[in-house]
């Protein structure tokens, strides 16, 4: 099998424990990818992942340096948040093809200018969003999506944690922040809930509560419009009870879901018993009072559970970049396609115009 050659730029907690990780681990990825060039400016960091990495991988503390190198073939770009969109483009500029991780940029306007330089010099680009593939994610939207549950009426996602968070990713003019730390994930995920179009409305709340840097570490936003369901999304470090993942209502049952299991309880409605409106005040034994009008339905439940190798970051890895590789190689539709990255991107300027927080962190960007 014909493999990929992978140029990684940084090795910190997604370029070195996610992206190398992978295609040095992960045997599905072993064999169609093989990592020939990091770079990072710590050389401890550049070092093999793992006893069985490469030990030919060519090491750089500059990444301007491994753009040049002839052997590399895609390059990954984990550098910080704030560096996403110039790096990408630098490396299509040099006749790379690229993998960028999220967040991709802060505003549409950046985002269309990667993906105008992706069209202009013909390299392929395409945003790093693995959680696309996360199953109990994919199995909630193919219930969603059947019809058992009925008409959908709103999707809740959580993806709540507690933490006094201290590091770069506090900080606004570091493109940080919960919205664009972790909302990619979920944010992807309700705008496959919501369905191929631009949300009419937009409305979010979000507070600087428990973070040592500037940004947003709490996020609620409502995404709503006409034939579409309710999304309530939440990215919280302020909640340290988080029973489920994902809970959909519905018309006919409704859906809860935890990382490892699915639960869902629905009637059908041919089998929905006879009934009709009724005006009168409602009567029970005696004529005495009661609360309904007619006997109640018979509900079905089922539960699923993923198969436990399936749950976990190398599974949603693995799936995502076999896409990549089949897109690079034989032309196969991305699955996390540029229009939905584009989507996610508006959605999150949206909610930082409704949302002006202080910025009491600066930082020079030409230090990054």
């Amino acid at each position: 099998m014909q493999r990929i050659k992978v140029g990684i730029i940084g090795q910190g907690r997604s370029g070195r424990n996610i992206h190398r990780h992978l295609f040095e681990t992960v045997p599905k990825l072993m064999e169609r990818y093989e990592v020939v060039a990091v770079a990072d400016p710590i050389p401890e960091r550049t070092a093999p992942s793992n006893p069985g990495a490469s030990a030919a991988c060519k090491r750089y503390s500059d990444y301007r340096e491994l753009l040049k190198d002839p052997n590399v073939e895609l390059v990954v770009n984990a550098s910080r948040s704030l560096q996403h969109v110039r790096v990408s483009k630098e490396a299509m500029e040099a006749g790379n093809n690229v993998i960028s991780e999220k967040p991709l940029a802060r505003t549409v306007a950046d985002a269309d200018s990667v993906f105008e330089t992706a069209r202009r010099t013909g390299r392929f680009f395409a945003v790093f969003q693995q959680s696309r593939f996360r199953p109990v994610f994919t199995k909630a939207l193919e219930l969603a999506n059947s019809g058992i549950l009925g008409r959908i009426v709103m999707v809740k996602i959580i993806y709540n944690g507690f933490d006094f968070r201290s590091d770069w990713q506090t900080v606004q003019d570091m493109c940080a922040g919960s919205l664009l730390n972790t909302g990619p994930h979920p944010l992807d995920q309700a705008l496959q809930f919501y369905g191929d179009a631009d949300p009419e409305h937009v409305l979010c709340l979000m507070d600087n509560v428990n973070s040592y840097g500037d940004a947003e570490d709490h996020v609620k936003l409502l995404l709503y419009g006409k034939g579409h369901p309710t999304i309530d999304l939440e990215a919280s470090s302020c909640q340290l009870y988080n029973p489920y993942i994902y809970q959909i209502y519905a018309s006919r049952g409704s859906l809860v879901a935890t990382n490892t299991e699915v639960s869902w309880k629905y009637c059908i409605k041919e089998e929905l018993p006879e009934n009709h409106l009724k005006l009168d005040t409602l009567e029970g034994a005696g004529r005495l009072p009661t609360y309904s009008g007619g006997p109640s339905p018979i509900y079905y439940e089922n539960k699923w559970n993923p198969p436990i190798d399936n749950c976990g970051f190398d599974y949603m890895g693995s799936i995502y970049y076999q896409n990549i590789y089949e897109a690079i190689l034989h032309g196969a539709p991305l699955k996390v396609t540029w229009e939905q990255v584009r989507r996610q991107i508006a959605v999150i300027e949206e909610c930082h115009r409704q949302n002006p927080l202080p910025k009491t962190v600066k930082v020079d960007p030409l230090t990054m």
